[in-house]
């Protein structure tokens, strides 16, 4: 048989429940004891929870219940997913118990050693999120994300940043996106009779109905909402160059800012050119840039210049009262 072969006759053979010493492995496959010591090594690398006992009642066997893995998994791979649980759990993913049963037993069928391994490669590698989730948020994500994946409409008592009271919304959710650390659904409105967003920690009560909806098959949610927050503004009349030199530090957060970094036209070493809205750089725009003092200088537009002195004079006026 080929080696690929016998490493899975080896497996099968201790996923029996029994123990087995390599002298018997080698007479079952008819190869070398050296070669079954190999092939064990090997299987080990790959994820195998293989036990070793010495002694005269010594051999091989398999981590307890190591039949219900349904998969195998390497050192890197076991890390990478443990890895990839903190930073789901930290952003309140909806199936937090369910994702803890299952980092559990990746924990589970691992030998000792390679328990010992993990443990290493997780001390020390910490998520914070600056805005932690709501335990009242949890039961609103899990009812959302069935409602994703089954897809049935939802009722929910929502209240928008601007409105004093709730409305009542029946919604046909499309898809959940996190962003900016924050959890938002993107649902078909039949209020509004169109497609919206909608902040998950404003839903105040939710329930699932029996009306069922069918999702257009080439809708992405993620596509939607980042349509939304950041419009392409290609083609589209009244736009402005936002000139920017300054420390190249400076230049590389701007650059890479979620919003004008989407707007960015043409980067060099000391200078950055925005794209946008006139609206934009005489509103939101220098609150923005007045934050980086004078590690950046505005270069144009002009009124820009002036709205910035605009504002420090109000602050001062502001202060000296």
């Amino acid at each position: 048989m080929s080696k690929n072969d016998n490493m899975l006759a080896i497996l099968w053979m201790l996923n029996t429940g029994g123990k087995m010493t390599a002298k018997q492995i080698a007479e079952k496959l008819e190869i070398n004891v050296r070669t079954v010591y190999r092939y064990i090594d090997a299987l080990c690398a790959s994820g195998v929870p293989i036990i070793s006992d010495a002694g005269h009642h010594g051999g091989y066997s398999l981590l307890n219940h190591f039949i219900r893995a349904p998969l195998l998994f390497d050192m890197e791979e076991k890390k990478a997913l443990l890895h990839a649980a903190v930073f789901a759990k930290e952003a309140g993913y909806p199936l937090s118990e369910a994702l803890g049963s299952a980092t559990s037993k990746l924990k589970m069928y691992s030998n000792q050693e390679q328990e010992s391994n993990l443990s290493r490669q997780l001390t020390g590698f910490e998520v914070i999120n600056r805005t932690a989730v709501s335990p009242t948020v949890q039961p609103i994500l899990a009812e959302l994300e069935r409602a994703v994946a089954n897809e049935f409409s939802v009722e929910m008592e929502y209240r928008t940043g601007r409105e004093e009271h709730s409305k009542n919304r029946l919604v046909d959710p499309y898809g959940m996106v996190y962003w900016n650390n924050k959890w938002y659904t993107v649902s078909f409105c039949h209020l509004r009779n169109e497609i919206r967003s909608f902040r998950v920690d404003r839903i105040l009560q939710i329930k699932h109905t029996q009306h069922l909806f069918k999702r257009p098959d080439t809708f992405s949610a993620r596509e939607f909402f980042m349509q939304n927050l950041l419009p392409d503004l290609t083609g589209k009349n009244g736009l402005i160059s936002l000139c920017i030199e300054g420390r190249p530090e400076a230049l590389d957060e701007l650059s890479l800012h979620w919003y004008l970094g989407h707007y960015l036209i043409e980067r060099t070493a000391d200078q950055a050119i925005f794209l946008l809205e006139e609206e934009a750089i005489h509103t939101h725009v220098p609150y923005l840039l007045f934050s980086y003092g004078k590690s950046i200088q505005v270069i144009e537009p002009l009124s820009m210049k002036d709205r910035l002195i605009a504002i420090a004079s109000e602050l001062i006026e502001h202060y000296q009262h």
